[in-house]
């Protein structure tokens, strides 16, 4: 490295904790490369909205190369994170690549964990990445045409295993799309036969959430048609459905996955010291512990005084560490972070969402709602998404069009064989 170069400072992760990390180093007289195993970012929050047919994938999606158009200080690599080296300051990505650093800065995420369930893995959906999400809407056309056509079955049963936030607003806007789009879209299929199960392991839902809240949410979701199995853990997933931990068979054409993560299994790889789900730890100033130049933010930290893995603890992580980063730089000493409760919202479909606020202050109902579309798209990171989603939005919720919109159709794989291709390999691999 040249004897005048700027201290460079290498971000693994484009998602909350990254970008916000990047952004926090934007006026520093440093240069940043942030290394992502994706070309995009992908608003996790929606994840869900692309599942059900809600919003097309590229509406939530940001080109991570567009960040560089603000900040001249920002270079962007696509690659996966083998190796750590600190004595050599150096990372080694998995094409061979090494690139040096004078910070590192981890915040690449996690991954579902499926708690060691047998057949999980092979047989249930996830939704931690803009693939699994397509596959989920791809798969569940799949099984409605089959059920419209009359084969294997004239049912499409949904089985959702986890009841935090992502499998209450997955249940919501499934039953939604049952409700609303599919009504006219499919007068083949009689709307009893779509079914919507809701399994927990605990007894209430959205655990985080103030008792009220989490009552509310259980309402809501039975009036629409949400069939809620609490206090009912998962033994297996089967290709046709899940055996509750009692032996109880509960069937399924599609089962999605919602509860638990875990880090990438390439985490392991790294020299890091790994806490619960193997996330890597971090002292009260988010350096890695055992690490002077080494920091973690967001899903992948584990902190002594743990946080709820949502996306304001991941930016104010990744803002914390762009603070600390310059300080050290200044020759100032770093400081610990101190997480600002900003509150947590979740939706379960149109005019219904709960809110906890700071203070103690909870919303339920249209404000709520209303307050959680406001918040969801001013996060988005591009004007374009945030326009293409209000329109999405105004078009699947606004009272005189809802009940007859079209929803986003997935691919579905043909019937006929005559003069069709073959899937292609990567169509039938578990994405990660």
């Amino acid at each position: 490295m040249p004897q005048d170069a700027r201290p460079h400072i290498v971000i693994v992760g484009g998602g909350f904790a990254g970008i916000a990390a990047m952004k926090a180093l934007r006026n520093a007289d440093v240069d940043v490369t942030l290394i992502d195993r994706h070309v995009y970012n992908m608003f996790q929050p929606l994840m869900y909205q692309v599942a059900t047919g809600g919003l097309n994938a590229g509406d939530v999606t940001y080109f991570l190369r567009s960040l560089r158009a603000k900040q001249p200080n920002a270079n962007f690599r696509h690659g996966l994170l083998r190796e750590i080296d600190p004595a050599a300051q150096t990372v080694a990505l998995s094409d061979g690549e090494e690139i040096r650093y004078d910070a590192l800065v981890l915040a690449n995420g996690v991954n579902t964990s499926y708690f060691g369930t047998k057949g999980a893995y092979e047989y249930a959906y996830s939704m931690y990445s803009r693939s699994q999400a397509l596959r989920i809407r791809d798969e569940l056309f799949t099984q409605l045409e089959k059920a419209a056509a009359g084969q294997d079955t004239s049912e499409v049963r949904v089985v959702i295993v986890g009841g935090g936030a992502t499998g209450v607003e997955m249940a919501g806007s499934m039953a939604e799309l049952r409700d609303q789009a599919l009504k006219d879209a499919y007068p083949e299929i009689d709307a009893s036969s779509i079914s919507i199960t809701l399994v927990h392991r605990s007894g209430e839902l959205l655990k985080p959430f103030a008792p009220r809240l989490r009552r509310y949410a259980a309402k809501v979701l039975r009036h629409r048609g949400v069939v809620l199995r609490l206090n009912t853990g998962v033994e297996e997933v089967t290709p046709d459905g899940v055996i509750a931990a009692g032996g109880e068979f509960i069937p399924a054409e599609v089962v999605v996955w919602a509860t638990g993560v875990a880090a990438h299994k390439e985490v392991a790889d790294w020299g890091m010291p790994q806490g619960p789900g193997g996330r890597v730890q971090v002292n009260d100033d988010l350096t890695v512990k055992g690490f002077d130049n080494i920091y973690a933010a967001g899903d992948i930290a584990a902190q002594d005084d743990a946080l709820a893995q949502l996306a304001q603890p991941a930016i104010q992580g990744g803002e914390h560490i762009g603070e600390q980063i310059m300080r050290t730089l200044a020759g100032k000493p770093r400081e610990r972070f101190k997480y600002h409760d900003k509150g947590t919202m979740a939706t379960i479909g149109t005019n219904a969402a709960v809110a906890q606020l700071r203070g103690g202050i909870t919303m339920t109902g249209p404000v709520a709602w209303a307050a959680w579309v406001v918040v969801h798209i001013a996060s988005l990171l591009g004007n374009g998404n945030r326009l293409s989603t209000l329109t999405h939005f105004f078009v699947r919720y606004l009272w005189f069009m809802r009940k007859r919109a079209i929803p986003i159709v997935g691919d579905v794989r043909p019937v006929r064989p005559n003069g069709d291709r073959e899937p292609e390999t990567w169509q039938l691999e578990k994405s990660e």
